[in-house]
This record gives structure tokens, sequence and C-alpha cells, in this order.
């Protein structure tokens, strides 16, 4: 019965050393760092950095890339009203320029899930979205096959456009990589190839002269 009365006032006070207000101070830590990260946090506030001195935009630093970026491309978005680096992007060649036959079908995947609603599966910029004017846009879409201005344009430049976007074209940095937009471009190159060997003349048979 002693015994029971100890345990039970023992039981008591620790319930009330628990309950109570005493501060206690925290133990040191053997590795700070590893618990309290000094780093700042994307999406943390950062409205008191520069009263600190402190430069942050949460933005990759200028010219680093990402592990496993394949193929950056270097020339930046030209500011409004600009065009130097839109022009510059010409003499850039496509990495991909020749794909195999996985690849291409790939490639021409891609333009159908991203590209055919505007330009059309045959490339001829009567997509979905058009419908030879009956769609919901009413401007024809760029015709890539068929359109001298856009069959020589090179690579380079229409990788600019597909990256950053082009008059009513915006950007597709986010729905494809770097090496999808390459072998897009490629893919769309190799249409416009196809339709010219196509389009080409006959050559003419050599006349041959019989005598009798």
């Amino acid at each position: 019965m002693k015994n029971k009365f100890i345990i039970a006032s023992l039981s008591a006070l620790v319930a009330l050393t628990a309950c109570s207000d005493v501060k206690r101070t925290p133990g040191k830590i053997y590795m700070p760092d590893m618990a309290y990260s000094r780093a700042y946090e994307s999406y943390a506030d950062h409205s008191n950095l520069s009263e600190k001195g402190i430069n942050y935009n949460s933005r990759p630093v200028a010219g680093t890339i990402s592990r496993e970026e394949e193929m950056p491309f270097h020339i930046p978005m030209d500011k409004p009203g600009d065009t130097t680096n839109y022009t510059a992007s010409k003499a850039v060649p496509n990495p991909y320029d020749s794909l195999s036959k996985a690849d291409m079908e790939e490639a021409e995947r891609l333009y159908l899930i991203n590209c055919g609603i505007c330009h059309g599966d045959k490339l001829n910029g009567n997509g979905p979205l058009y419908k030879d004017g009956s769609g919901p846009y009413a401007a024809k879409p760029a015709a890539l096959v068929g359109d001298a201005k856009y069959e020589a344009m090179p690579a380079g430049q229409m990788f600019y456009s597909v990256a950053y976007g082009k008059n009513l074209m915006g950007s597709y940095a986010s729905q494809l990589s770097r090496k999808q937009r390459w072998q897009v471009i490629a893919y769309i190159k190799a249409k416009q190839q196809a339709s010219k060997a196509k389009a080409a003349p006959a050559p003419a048979a050599e006349a041959t002269a019989t005598t009798k």
C-alpha cells in the first residue's frame, strides 16, 4: 500500500513538472548548419535582404546551366523593339541535324502535339485552330512548308522563335526541352526538303538521234 502511494506521488509530481511553464534551454547542436540552413529558400520572404546588403533574386547565376542540360542556347532574348539577337541566331547550327528513324518518329510526334494545332499536320498552316478559315482562329498560321520565307529560315532562327516566342506564338521552352526543340526543327526542315524535291521538275530526257 505504501509503495502504491509513493508511485502515485511520483507520477503526480512528474505530471505537474511536465505541465509547468518552466522555460527550458535547448542543448547544444553538434552540427548547427545541418539543422538550421543558412541558405535562402526560393519561396521564403526576401523583402528584407536588400537591407542587409544581400543581392538575391532567386535566378540562376548568369552563364550557368542546370545539371544534365543539353546543348545550351547561348543567345539571349532580345529586349522589346530590338532584333539583334534574333538576327544573330541565324548562325547557330542545329546540333541534331541528322536524326535516326526512331528520333524522326519522335520528332514528328512532338510536332503534332505541340505545333500541329496551329501549323497543321501537313505543315501548311491549316491546323484545327484555323481549319480552312472556319476554326476559332481567324488568321492563318504560318505555312512551314510551301512558304519561301519559312523554308529559307535557318534552323537557329527557328529555335529562337520556339524558345522565346515570336509575334503571336508564345514560348515552348516549358513544353519542350532544348533537344526536343532542335529535333522538331530538324523534322520541319526534313519536310521542307522533301516538299522541294517533290516539286522540282523531272530532268528532261536526253534526245536520242536515230538514223535510218
